[in-house]
């Protein structure tokens, strides 16, 4: 199995390749971060790891959890899909199984946190054990899901200062999409939160009380990302509830204004109707002004029948 990298990782946070997984780690933990599309790592992991742990490394869905299995610790996580054409909401997957002594990660889609974490590692500024490594890979997903939270409430700031100001602007059309944005990032941010909480208070060998402290911290960033998450959409559900009021009220006005200029017409459309039958006996079929008459008729009552709406407030 070759993996995306692996490293031997020491407690002054210096760090060295690791290219033969066989040989035991020489530092303070070895940390292998594991691509799923490598057809190798699931024989390697079914020979490394515990069995729960190895199936829950290959999962193909995995939802935000904590486990704590034969002295380590079974971590799945979400991040923001940052990948090129990809939906950011669609968020990606990272599983961990973490003990003292090692670490091993898998993905089957980028993970951008741990990319900047694997940066830091080969600069020799690696966290110094693994609980403090789970709270940096921990501390990275949430800033970029803090980050995009913040950009959906600044677009949802302008959407609501250009809709409530004009309802008909083309705007309007970005509000479907966001409601579905917010709804994907709900799908998995309550339980992420919900696991954060979970894993800082998990009394494991793996977690100091500095990396408890530091998760607990992180812990409350993700559930402030949840409350704000709720915030935006009930604001979107506002607001949609406003662009329909203002339609039905558009829908309302024309359909008035169209059954008024009806019951002006149906009358005089009778009396044209009426006289426009081609039969025996009409009268005026001898005179010249029969036509100016029955013309001037015609609009008279019109005119009557309008007259008569406005005096009984029918519009």
């Amino acid at each position: 199995m070759t993996p995306i990298c692996a490293f031997d990782i020491a407690a002054d946070g210096t760090a060295r390749p690791v290219t033969d997984l066989t040989r035991p780690c020489a530092a303070a933990y070895r940390w292998v971060h594991c691509d799923l599309a490598d057809p190798d790592t699931a024989d390697w992991l079914d020979a490394t790891l515990p069995e729960l742990a190895a199936e829950t490394l290959q999962q193909v869905e995995t939802r935000p959890r904590v486990l704590a299995h034969t002295g380590g610790l079974i971590v799945a996580l979400r991040g923001l899909n940052l990948n090129a054409g990809q939906t950011r909401e669609d968020m990606v997957s990272i599983r961990l199984w973490v003990t003292e002594t090692l670490i091993v990660s898998s993905r089957r889609r980028r993970v951008f946190a741990a990319e900047e974490l694997r940066a830091e590692v080969e600069a020799g500024k690696a966290p110094p054990a693994p609980g403090a490594f789970l709270a940096s890979l921990c501390e990275k997903l949430m800033d970029k899901i803090e980050e995009n939270g913040v950009a959906l409430e600044d677009i949802l700031d302008e959407l609501e200062d250009v809709l409530f100001e004009d309802d008909t602007a083309q705007e309007c059309r970005q509000v479907p999409e966001l409601r579905r944005a917010a709804i994907r990032l709900g799908r998995f941010l309550n339980p992420q939160a919900t696991a954060l909480h979970a894993l800082a208070e998990k009394r494991s060998p793996v977690l100091d009380e500095d990396a408890r402290e530091d998760l607990g911290e992180i812990a409350n960033r993700a559930q402030r990302a949840v409350e704000e998450l709720t915030a935006v959409r009930e604001r979107l559900a506002a607001l949609s509830d406003h662009l329909d009021m203002a339609q039905n009220a558009r829908l309302s006005r024309n359909s008035y204004a169209l059954s008024v200029v009806a019951a002006v017409f149906l009358p005089m459309g009778f009396l044209t109707g009426l006289f426009g039958v081609n039969v025996a006996g009409m009268p005026g079929t001898d005179t010249p002004m029969a036509f100016a008459l029955l013309t001037l008729a015609t609009l008279a009552m019109g005119g009557l029948v309008w007259l008569l709406l406005r005096l009984l407030r029918l519009y």
